[in-house]
């Protein structure tokens, strides 16, 4: 896996036009000409204005990202005084720098005022490519393994993930994905050394916490897997053993029936809500997060578990 991960392949450089220079005398061909073809940022800044020595770095390393995908146009305001004076007239918000204004087709698209972090300058940039018709890098094979790890097509869904990740290491549903593809490839091993190298300010994403839950989810339900036919066993001889209901639960999840993993665990809440202090309830828990807050089985399951506690 560190193979698939680390492969460098030259990384297509942005078009020289991508990152500019502006002033009042390229404005109309470089911003308002040029979005017709391609969305076009405009980053009004300073040379006195601190934020904006943290934000045109961003900008430029999220534009770069975009691999050609959006253009980059920086303007001065104290060099285009008279440029700023006409858009201020026109109603564009440039009272304060730095301020970033997005054209697409000729029109205003949107705009943000101060140092974003680059978490929202990429949303922001996102959003832009969605309403162009394009897309960020990596969200098309993100898209496209999910499709093949739900068909189970796991193998081909890791590289994908694995590709989209090359792309844009920023991106936890690519993180998650992967580890997800891999623990339906078998290999917890695998799975558990990509965790390892997920970035640091995705470690308590979503995606990110959800995917760990499957993973520990996974080593559980190897055991129990194991033992099913037995924990069935003493079910059949003891509906009130807890204990193997439990593990069954475990077990049904581990062979991908959740929709009954759920409903053993909903039995054991239905049967004694207290039961090894509310140990059901939070299995179940840990199941939605690996399975995901909008898996149909999972809003099966907490509808009925939400029926029960407030029953």
């Amino acid at each position: 896996m560190n193979s698939l991960l680390n492969q460098s392949s030259p990384a297509a450089a942005p078009p020289a036009a991508s990152i500019l220079d502006g002033d009042q005398t390229t404005f109309m061909a470089d911003v308002v000409d040029a979005s017709r073809q391609i969305p076009v940022l405009v980053d009004f800044w300073a040379t006195w204005c601190g934020p904006c020595k943290t934000l045109t770095p961003t900008l430029e390393k999220v534009v770069r990202a975009a691999g050609g995908r959006v253009r980059l146009v920086k303007i001065d305001v104290d060099k285009s005084r008279q440029l700023v004076q006409q858009l201020a007239q026109m109603g564009l918000p440039l009272q304060s720098i730095p301020t970033v204004v997005a054209f697409w087709q000729g029109q205003v698209a949107d705009t943000f005022s101060g140092a974003l972090p680059e978490s929202e300058v990429k949303r922001f940039v996102e959003a832009l490519l969605k309403l162009a018709g394009s897309s960020a890098p990596g969200a098309d094979l993100i898209t496209e393994a999910k499709l093949l790890l739900d068909e189970g097509a796991a193998e081909q869904a890791v590289e994908l993930y694995a590709a989209a990740i090359q792309q844009d290491r920023e991106k936890p549903e690519a993180w998650g994905g992967l580890i997800r593809a891999l623990l339906a490839m078998g290999d917890a091993d695998q799975a558990q050394e990509v965790v390892g190298q997920v970035p640091a300010a995705l470690a308590d994403h979503a995606e990110i916490a959800g995917a760990k839950a499957a993973l520990a989810l996974a080593a559980e339900g190897a055991k129990a897997l194991a033992a099913r036919a037995g924990l069935e066993a003493r079910l059949a001889a003891d509906p009130k053993d807890f204990a193997a209901r439990y593990e069954l639960a475990t077990a049904l999840n581990a062979g991908g029936d959740r929709e009954a993993a759920a409903e053993a665990l909903l039995e054991i809440v239905r049967r004694n809500r207290a039961w090894n202090d509310d140990a059901a309830r939070l299995q179940l828990l840990k199941f939605f997060e690996a399975w995901g807050f909008d898996d149909p089985a999972t809003m099966a399951a907490r509808r009925k578990l939400s029926a029960l506690l407030f029953s």
